[in-house]
């Protein structure tokens, strides 16, 4: 066993405090990593609130999670101590049924083990994240950085679950060069997004509920911004897309976002993990046989797959770092939505 430092809620209503906990020793096929730094993503926030009735605590945050290997287990043979690696949602699956064979561990039938507030198995004792100073975790679900990445290590670290977790979708659903495509939102999912799609080929228009995020969203590489709460505007846009991620992170109304869709195109949902705001008009799809569709992170392959494909294309997420003792100004400010894109915590100011 080793000793950890970390920030974790006590309750659901306490606040983000420093706590002291115990990390198991590094096992046969165990990896022991330093943090650096740890991505806060929006479902930090739901998590510590309970937002989703699944909380337990104390609540150690944090799946976007970047560092050094201290130390490997005697059975290891993918890492060695100095290595630059990263750990995203998960640290297990059962490895058995049907989803874990196919490689998609985030959809094992039997669930897999979040990285935080994810009992262990068999003793239910809960998982610890990254708001922390150093981890353990199996080395299958440990990913290399490549060292093109490490010039930019804290941008990086979002690319665990925002990352990932939009990259998804667009790989699952094909999207490449000839497309068009609608990302809506803009914030840290919708901002790496529009990266991966644009290093993709595809042709990308950001709709936006604020018109200030315009200029942004063309340095980021958009051809078109759209506003979504002008009527005329979602109009004319009407039917000229091929596919649409939504990764609004709240309860939404996602019918005006359907009637984006051109014939057989595809709307895919990433960011609210609860009920929409209003039912879905099945005559917006069945007339124009479009779907509506869920996904949920991404697997362990295809993590390892968009760390390699960001390396490739220079992409890196756009973050503000912070010093951990903010961290509770950090999460209003994420609820609030004054946060540019990502807050990244420097591990060094634990």
């Amino acid at each position: 066993m080793s000793i950890a430092k970390g920030y974790a809620a006590k309750s659901v209503k306490s606040k983000l405090v420093p706590f002291s906990f115990e990390r198991r020793a590094p096992g046969a096929h165990d990896v022991a990593l330093q943090i650096a730094y740890c991505g806060v993503c929006h479902s930090d926030v739901h998590q510590v609130r309970n937002d989703w009735k699944n909380s337990l605590y104390p609540c150690v945050p944090g799946h976007e999670i970047v560092g050094r290997v201290t130390a490997v287990g005697e059975h290891v043979t993918k890492y060695k101590t100095g290595d630059l690696v990263a750990v995203g949602c998960m640290v297990d699956s059962c490895q058995h049924c049907a989803s874990c064979a196919e490689g998609e561990e985030q959809y094992c039938e039997n669930g897999f083990l979040a990285t935080y507030n994810g009992p262990f198995k068999p003793d239910g004792t809960n998982t610890y994240g990254g708001y922390s100073d150093h981890l353990v975790v199996h080395e299958k679900f440990v990913l290399r950085v490549p060292a093109s990445l490490g010039r930019n290590l804290k941008g990086v670290a979002p690319l665990l679950c925002a990352g990932v977790t939009t990259y998804s979708p667009l790989k699952h659903w094909k999207v490449g060069p000839g497309q068009k495509v609608a990302i809506v939102g803009l914030g840290g999912l919708g901002h790496v997004a529009v990266k991966l799609a644009v290093a993709l080929g595809a042709e990308v228009t950001v709709v936006t509920t604020s018109p200030s995020k315009e200029e942004a969203a063309r340095k980021l590489g958009a051809i078109d911004v759209v506003y979504s709460k002008n009527p005329p505007a979602m109009l004319q846009h009407a039917e000229k897309f091929d596919f649409v991620l939504s990764t609004v992170p709240v309860q939404h109304d996602i019918n005006p976002y359907i009637n984006l869709l051109k014939r057989d195109g595809h709307i895919v949902l990433v960011g609210a993990l609860e009920p929409l705001a209003k039912g879905t008009d099945n005559m917006q799809l069945a007339t124009k046989r479009r779907s509506q569709s869920g996904s949920f992170i991404g697997s362990i392959a295809e993590t390892q797959e968009v760390l390699d494909f960001c390396a490739q294309h220079g992409i890196t997420s756009d973050v503000e770092l912070i010093d951990i003792k903010h961290i509770n100004q950090a999460f209003a400010d994420v609820d609030a939505g004054k946060v540019p894109y990502r807050f990244v915590i420097d591990m060094a100011t634990l």
